[in-house]
């Protein structure tokens, strides 16, 4: 059984606004500016992503990362994205204008351009990957795959607008806050604490109404619940 539902993607920017004029046509969603500097994304009257402002600029590689599809780079150059490397994989791994990197799988035909995975950094090996894997899988009631090309994935996550999340081994550690990362609601925080989930700040701290955790290896996300 789950112990949580996915809600929505978080996105921290140094001028939300601006990535969220970036990132909307990329994906296939409305931008929608907030007075207090926010934003979010919309299909319609759902939010299907936050951007959130804050004052410190990027300073370390993603740990979370969108993946898309898109049938050219060209557009994406021209709207503020800088490519990065276009020869070494299979996709094509760019900057959006904030400095957060991303990866373009070019899909010319038989896929809709828009958001298809999230890429995911997990220190240490290929093990260490299907850990934290098992971990998210088990959290939204999917189960984890281990892939014979190092990494693992979780897939059908329900409620979610993307496929897949791939979680990929790397050397380094985790050195700041993600940028990107999950809100899920739940009716159980205690249980979600049980299973390995740190709270970081509490619902009504500072006015939020949210709990803020961490996942067994440090990741940050959000917990919504009924009271």
């Amino acid at each position: 059984m789950a112990l949580a539902a996915y809600k929505d993607l978080c996105m921290d920017a140094s001028d939300a606004h601006a990535q969220a004029r970036f990132w909307a046509p990329l994906l296939g969603w409305d931008p929608h500016p907030h007075d207090d500097g926010d934003a979010c994304l919309r299909a319609g009257e759902a939010v299907e992503v936050w951007v959130n402002q804050v004052p410190e600029p990027v300073t370390a590689k993603n740990r979370v990362h969108i993946d898309v599809n898109a049938q050219a780079l060209e557009p994406i150059v021209a709207a503020g994205a800088t490519v990065l490397d276009s020869t070494s994989f299979a996709w094509t791994l760019m900057r959006d204008p904030d400095g957060q990197e991303f990866c373009v799988f070019l899909r010319p035909e038989g896929r809709p351009a828009g958001l298809y995975e999230l890429g995911w950094d997990v220190t240490g090996d290929a093990r260490a990957a299907h850990e934290l894997a098992i971990w998210w899988g088990d959290l939204l009631g999917v189960e984890a795959v281990e892939d014979e090309r190092g990494f693992s994935y979780i897939e059908d996550v329900p409620a979610t607008p993307f496929e897949s999340i791939a979680f990929a081994p790397v050397p380094e550690p985790k050195t700041a806050k993600n940028r990107i990362h999950l809100d899920v609601t739940t009716d159980d925080l205690d249980a979600l604490m049980a299973a390995g989930a740190t709270r970081l700040q509490a619902k009504g701290e500072d006015d939020i109404g949210w709990h803020v955790m961490s996942d067994p290896v440090g990741n940050e996300f959000c917990a919504f619940t009924p009271v």
